[in-house]
Parts: C-alpha cells; structure tokens; sequence
C-alpha cells in the first residue's frame, strides 16, 4: 500500500475517520466525519507524525526553514512530525507555535520554540482545515514576527468542500496567499479507497454510503 492508503486505514482502525449522519461546525448534514481529537496514544502520534513527514518529503523535499503548528491541534502535529523527519530522513528542522494569549512575563512573545527570521521559509502543519480561519490567522500573526515566505500547508485530508466562494477552502487560500497546500489525501482518495474494501473484516463504504458521500460533494463541493 501507499503511505496515504496505510493514512486512510490508521484512521479509520484510530477512530478517526467514521461514518453515519454528522452536522459540521458550518450546519452541513455530511455522511462522514473526521475528528482527529481521537488519536490518544503515543504510538498513534507517532505513526500520524510518520505520514506528515512523508507527505512534507514527497512535495517539500527541500527549501523549508521551520514547521509551525497553530493552537491548539497544530502543536503536536508539527512537534510529531518535526521528529519523524529527523528519525526517518535525517531532516532536522525546527518548529514552533502560538499561544492563544502573548506571554507578559519572562521572555513574553507569542511564540514559544524556534524563532523565525526574515527570509525563513514556514510550512504550517494542520490537521482538517474547514473555513481556514486558524491558517490566515496564522499568517496575519507572522506578519508582526517576521517577514517569511510562508511556503506550504500540510493538512491530514482535503475535504474538497467550498468554502466562502464557489471553489474549496483550500484552493482559496492558495488563490488569497499563493501558499501551497498538500492535503496527505483527499475526500475522493478515501472513497475511491475503501469504497467495498474491507478493514478489519468491515466494509465502511458500501454503495449506500459511496452514493450519500457522491451526493454530498455534488451538494457541496468546491468547483
């Protein structure tokens, strides 16, 4: 298998990825959902680290200064895959995040790890991005910090859904900033994946399901 194929059945034996009648943040009625609160262990952060790092290998193999992870579900994605880059290709790159409130004691500041310098090239690591609110956030917060080439966006799954316009979230943040964005797979990956394959003796995209997912897109999806 792929590693986003082996990603695609981590979170579904995770907990992560399920399937059923759901109502997103937005309203939508969505047959499927992601929530990636439910990874809990250490050896499931590591393995989510391993993906990241694969997915920033494969499409940035090089030219990245430092990885930051916006709060709160940001953080440990850049710390784990901060550490599966160094343990699985030797890259050894930096990382930081924000606090929700700046510090106004010690130090102060709103970062905490590596700090960026003018000319750095940041990759904001995240898990699903829905209305990108916490990404222009974090690109709003750089502006005070730094001036860096805010290179990339690594997401666990394009949701491949429109977001304030008619095409998806994430193709109007690359419109909007001109940062790129690799998603470690799309909705239409996983369909296409598991669409009457079994996991663990269980099919979790059967027809019926495939047909309400297809009908969703069509409902919802980004042009």
């Amino acid at each position: 298998m792929t590693y986003q194929e082996e990603f695609i059945t981590f979170m579904v034996r995770a907990g992560v990825l399920t399937f059923g009648d759901f109502t997103t943040k937005s309203g939508r009625k969505t047959p499927y959902f992601i929530n990636t609160g439910n990874y809990r262990t250490g050896a499931q952060a590591a393995k989510l680290g391993d993906y990241y790092a694969a997915c920033i290998q494969e499409n940035l193999p090089g030219g990245v200064s430092c990885l930051f992870g916006p709060a709160y579900k940001g953080i440990p994605l850049a710390v784990t895959a901060a550490a599966s880059l160094f343990r699985s290709y030797g890259r050894d790159l930096p990382y930081c995040f924000n606090r929700k409130e700046a510090k106004d004691h010690g130090e102060g500041g709103d970062l905490v790890g590596y700090k960026p310098q003018a000319g750095d090239s940041v990759v904001i690591v995240e898990d699903v991005v829905t209305a990108g609110t916490a990404v222009r956030e974090t690109i709003e917060l750089f502006k005070h910090v730094a001036d860096v080439n805010m290179k990339a966006l690594i997401v666990s799954v394009d949701r491949m859904e429109r977001g304030t316009r008619d095409c998806s979230t994430l193709d109007e943040l690359r419109e909007d900033y001109g940062i790129a964005v690799y998603p470690i797979v799309t909705v239409r990956e996983i369909l296409s994946f598991l669409h009457n394959r079994e996991i663990d003796g269980r099919v979790y995209i059967d027809d019926a399901v495939k047909d309400r997912m297809e009908a969703y897109l069509a409902e919802y999806g980004g042009r």
